[in-house]
């Protein structure tokens, strides 16, 4: 027998058995899309997050105060880097950039208005470090830092909760008791990964905020930024030293500060990302393999079901390997429909799944083409013992059941 006619009666021995087909390919429909739409979910959780990461500033890392995997306790309220530490960071032949960093939650009031925001103690390059800009008036400068001066850029969400639709630039609000002039309002930034609203602070003089919010000479962290990424391990190395001999640390004295780059982030995500993937596919495939094993039993029943039909074509001179490759058809077909259907739900489950939750996916053509794959060979692996179980049968037997 050619493959075509193989093929065409595998096809409608499978045809004249609709609803127990599709029954049969339930599992591997189930397994194929679950595969699909689970990759399709991280990768795009991966890709969301290393944007905005990126977007925070790709040769850009903070030197923090405390000591890495500390908790947020008394350990880590003790600041102890200071401005004048950023100065001396700034010195240094790769860093193009730094902002001394301080930040406490306070209310904010314009007339009879007020909302409790971030406020933020920053230098004029923080602005240069993260990528942010300002929608509407300036940004302050140096000479504010010098002078202290009480003025104030206020991010999208505190601009628009408290002065709706006026123009907030040369507008005054009351920080901690004390007046400070509106200067400019951020561009919108949006939300964070885990949630945050960017565009909820106030950003200040960081010198301002020392003498007028929080009486302090410290700040809690620095941000750095380097001409490129590559950059980024010689600076850290270069700053963990300047610090270390700027605050006298003994050889055996450990550092209460450390560095906290975004590529650490970005590959620490990463790495978490695709044990996830791989346990999530891990799971799904376990739905392949029930699928496997439902084919492998209709299979059997089939067979069962066709043995009269078996001896007579054997009578008429079909040989062992036309029976083996007529049930192996079969098989594969079974498996490569299901999979074919579950490539689709996959695809079209998670395009509907990012228009609802707003959550991006990205259809991996690899993990596609594997679980399609993978279908195949399932098709071929549980369907073998039927095919000969079926091409085995001695074709005198065979006429002789009823």
């Amino acid at each position: 027998m050619n493959p075509l006619s193989a093929f065409r009666v595998a096809y409608r021995a499978i045809a004249s058995n609709k609803i127990r087909s599709i029954l049969t390919t339930l599992g591997i429909i189930i397994g194929v899309a679950a595969v699909i739409s689970l990759v399709a979910v991280t990768q795009g959780a991966e890709k969301m997050i290393e944007d905005q990461l990126t977007s925070l500033g790709g040769s850009s890392f903070l030197v923090k105060t405390g000591k890495r995997g500390v908790g947020s306790g008394s350990q880590q309220k003790a600041y102890v880097l200071t401005p004048q530490d950023a100065e001396a960071i700034k010195e240094l032949d790769m860093v193009t950039s730094v902002s001394p960093l301080i930040d406490i939650g306070q209310q904010i009031i314009f007339g009879n208005q007020d909302w409790f925001t971030l406020v933020i103690g920053v230098g004029p390059d923080f602005v240069n470090i993260n990528d942010w800009y300002t929608d509407k008036g300036n940004f302050f400068n140096n000479q504010d830092v010098s002078e202290r001066a009480r003025v104030c850029v206020l991010g999208k969400t505190v601009a628009s909760n408290l002065f709706g639709s006026q123009n907030p630039i040369g507008q005054t609000v009351r920080i901690n008791k004390n007046i400070f002039t509106v200067i400019g309002v951020m561009s919108s930034l949006g939300q964070t990964s885990g949630g945050r609203d960017q565009d909820d602070v106030v950003l200040i003089p960081f010198s301002t905020f020392q003498r007028y919010i929080k009486a302090i000479d410290q700040v809690e962290s620095i941000s750095v930024s380097v001409r490129s990424s590559e950059d980024i391990p010689i600076a850290e190395t270069q700053i963990i030293n300047l610090l270390r001999e700027r605050h006298r640390y003994g050889i055996d004295e450990e550092d209460d500060f450390y560095i906290k780059s975004q590529l650490s982030i970005i590959s620490r995500i990463f790495a978490i990302s695709k044990i996830m993937t791989i346990l999530l596919a891990s799971v799904a495939s376990i739905s392949l393999i029930v699928g496997g094993i439902g084919i492998m039993n209709i299979m059997l029943v089939s067979v069962s079901e066709r043995t009269r039909e078996i001896g007579i074509r054997m009578a008429v001179g079909a040989k062992q390997r036309d029976i083996l490759a007529q049930f192996l058809i079969e098989s594969v077909l079974l498996s490569l429909a299901g999979g074919t259907i579950g490539v689709l739900i996959g695809i079209i489950g998670s395009q509907i799944a990012s228009h609802f939750t707003s959550w991006p996916v990205v259809i991996s053509f690899s993990a596609t083409l594997l679980a399609f794959s993978v279908a195949a060979v399932i098709g071929i692996f549980f369907g073998i013992y039927p095919a000969r179980k079926a091409s085995q049968l001695d074709p005198i037997e065979a006429l002789r059941y009823e």
